[in-house]
């Protein structure tokens, strides 16, 4: 008799245990995202200093990077291929992917991964004639999970008129919606939360923003406007484990906003 009570309060226990357990974090499905407007590598102090944007990035200790204002063999920045300099520096795969030809070489976007490219493609945005031309650079990868994704790093246009915005979230939205893989979206959106093309986007998009508690994030020196971004589709496919931004008063006009989000099934 004695010996069935306790066996039952045994039990008794290891079911306390069973059900308050917590199911663990799968850490290969964790993905750490960074953008970063690198300004074509021209520090606040007037300077030209790679360094400095390389130790942002590394103290956030990405698995990707989505980069804008970048240069590709310019002359104002010394001929240098900053994404590839950068991916040197922070030990990742450096991409560039062209906007536009300029100052005797190109200027677009970038892409830093962590994880061996298997695809990329660099798609040209709609914008007014006049205008400076945007552009989408996707890569694909796997996962150590084995889950293979998208990344998109983009710049939307800056003009006050948000038209040529409109038009390039919409170019975005179709992109993603013929892509069979979960995808994440990160850049400068040149957009605050609630424009007409941030709600576009929501068509779509998981926000790594908490909508309460909005994260500024420029100027660097004070920032006062949220018009960074790290997105995520499908919505049902991501949870937000955490958001940050790293202020850097020399590094860039930017500060760096990161997103930490897990995969699910």
């Amino acid at each position: 008799m004695k010996f069935k009570t306790w066996l039952l309060v045994l039990l008794m226990i290891m079911a306390r245990g069973a059900a308050g357990a917590q199911p663990a974090t799968d850490s290969s499905r964790i993905v750490r995202v960074l953008t970063f407007n690198i300004l074509h590598g021209a520090t606040l102090k007037g300077d030209f200093n790679l360094e400095v944007i390389a130790s942002v990035i590394r103290s956030a200790n990405p698995d990707f990077v989505a980069l804008q204002e970048v240069d590709y063999m310019t002359k104002r920045d010394g001929k240098l291929d900053l994404a590839t300099e950068l991916g040197q520096r922070t030990r990742m795969v450096g991409l560039f992917g062209r906007a536009m030809y300029f100052d005797g070489g190109e200027y677009g976007v970038g892409v830093l991964s962590r994880y061996t490219l298997l695809s990329s493609q660099n798609t040209g945005l709609p914008y007014t004639p006049g205008n400076e031309p945007r552009t989408a650079l996707r890569v694909t990868t796997v996962m150590s999970s084995g889950d293979t994704i998208s990344f998109i790093s983009t710049h939307l246009d800056y003009k006050r008129d948000d038209r040529d915005r409109v038009a390039q979230v919409r170019k975005i939205n179709d992109m993603v919606s013929k892509s069979s893989y979960p995808a994440i979206l990160a850049g400068d959106l040149n957009c605050e939360p609630g424009s007409a093309p941030i709600k576009i986007l929501g068509e779509l998009w998981g926000n790594s923003d908490d909508p309460d508690h909005i994260l500024p994030t420029f100027p660097s020196d004070n920032p006062v406007e949220k018009i960074d971004y790290v997105m995520f589709y499908p919505k049902n496919r991501w949870k937000v484990l955490e958001t940050k931004v790293i202020q850097d008063k020399v590094a860039s006009d930017h500060c760096a906003y990161l997103s930490v989000i897990q995969l699910i099934n």
